[in-house]
């Protein structure tokens, strides 16, 4: 499909180069707190492990990123370096020009280096991706690296990285100088369905979707959770791919291909805490509408937003002249659904009380006009607060105003009320 046909103004799902924007889920967040203790620890040295794709570069751009411009900092790609290989790039990303010098010259100017920094300043940090797959040599000069300080002070921050744990490393003996400074050993994990759906709306949003739950559904997203494993790196080609296929809008379900997944990093009693992600997650709300005490429509609440009204191009479209032309709108956030009443005439009830905001649950029977609408949702069964921490002011939002930029292209011409209530609801 053209991004053009889409409503797309860039290709969302980038495979190489720098994405269009940074997402964050649980898991990146902790890896960018265990980054930051690093930096801000004494001696501090850490693992960053995650499988391929699992995130791992997004996650060290933007530490690097955030650092003060003041600050020293070399990400170095320790692929089959030997010493001098590691050493040369380290030196070159600090600053250093230098011809034709020999290992031991280079670990002289890159301890100098670490040594005046920390005693004026703060640590310099070098961060080593792919470590499993440094030479024995560069290991020992890691070691010995990792031995400098001053006034008790570790000259030289470490980040180790890579695809694959680095434990059978750290704990050989002769490792004991990295092992006994380690302060994390932090294992990258996938994103939850909840987690999974925000990313790719968030993407398209960014590369101009409108409505972005309308390009990839809630179903499509859960689908989608389910054949990346939550890997953020492989939910983007896999949507890509779906994206590039797929003819019509929504994306359909057919599209999401499942590759085959790569394994995590961390240990047995690790890996139990990630699969209680893959359990069965609960099912959407569904929606009842009844006129009279008679059902007109049921429908399965599987997108981020619905949107109830008089005009044909709500979601909900009920054609009564005692329901505005866009009466009211659900929003999905996590578990939670939120209703707003979008300063109808009639108002928005619930349970036969009138409100303008509402946290819904189970069995909430919603009245706009002479329409009821039941809430059927076993799962939600807290009322909560529209202040507390399961509900994003951001989501809720970005929501309005992306339906608000929605309608704007509709015709602004007010649509004639009907001149009668009829017991119908529109598709």
């Amino acid at each position: 499909m053209d991004l053009g046909a889409a409503g797309l103004n860039e290709q969302p799902f980038p495979t190489h180069g720098k994405p269009l924007s940074t997402l964050s889920y649980a898991s990146h967040e902790k890896a960018l707190k265990v980054l930051e203790e690093t930096c801000a620890a004494p001696n501090g040295l850490s693992l960053l492990q995650g499988p391929t794709l699992s995130g791992k570069s997004t996650v060290i751009r933007k530490f690097v990123d955030s650092r003060p411009e003041e600050s020293s900092h070399a990400v170095v790609d320790g692929n089959r370096l030997n010493t001098t290989g590691l050493l040369e790039a380290a030196l070159r990303q600090f600053g250093y020009a230098f011809d034709h010098s020999s290992p031991n010259e280079l670990l002289g100017m890159l301890r100098v280096f670490a040594l005046q920094q920390a005693a004026s300043q703060e640590s310099p940090i070098l961060i080593i991706e792919n470590a499993h797959g440094l030479n024995p040599s560069a290991l020992r000069a890691i070691c010995e690296l990792a031995t400098l300080k001053v006034r008790n002070i570790s000259a030289l921050k470490m980040v180790l990285v890579s695809d694959r744990s680095l434990r059978s490393i750290i704990d050989a003996p002769a490792m004991e100088c990295i092992s006994e400074r380690l302060l994390h050993d932090f294992h990258l994990h996938p994103m939850t369905s909840e987690e999974v759906a925000h990313y790719v709306h968030e993407k398209l949003r960014g590369a101009g979707s409108l409505m972005p739950e309308f390009v990839f559904p809630r179903s499509v997203c859960t689908e989608l959770w389910r054949s990346s494993g939550g890997w953020p790196g492989i939910i983007d080609r896999i949507a890509l791919l779906a994206l590039a296929k797929s003819e019509t809008l929504p994306v359909p379900v057919e599209m999401i291909e499942s590759p085959a997944l790569p394994n995590g990093t961390w240990d047995d009693a690790q890996l139990a805490e990630a699969q209680q992600q893959t359990t069965a997650l609960p099912g959407p709300p569904t929606l009842y509408v009844s006129y009279e005490g008679e059902t007109m429509r049921e429908l399965t609440f599987d997108m981020s937003r619905l949107l109830i009204g008089r005009s044909e191009h709500n979601d909900i479209a009920i054609s009564s002249k005692f329901i505005s032309r866009h009466h009211a709108l659900l929003v999905r956030h996590g578990s939670s659904t939120f209703l707003m009443d979008l300063n109808s005439s009639n108002g928005t009830f619930v349970n036969s009380r009138r409100v303008s905001n509402h946290v819904l649950i189970h069995d909430d029977v919603i009245t706009v006009g002479h329409h009821r609408i039941k809430f059927d949702d076993p799962h939600a069964t807290r009322r909560g607060s529209l202040d507390g921490s399961e509900f994003a002011d951001t989501a809720v939002m970005k929501t309005l105003e992306d339906m608000r930029n929605l309608l704007a292209q509709e015709n602004t011409e007010i649509l004639p009320a009907p001149p009668e209530n009829l017991p119908t609801s529109g598709t």
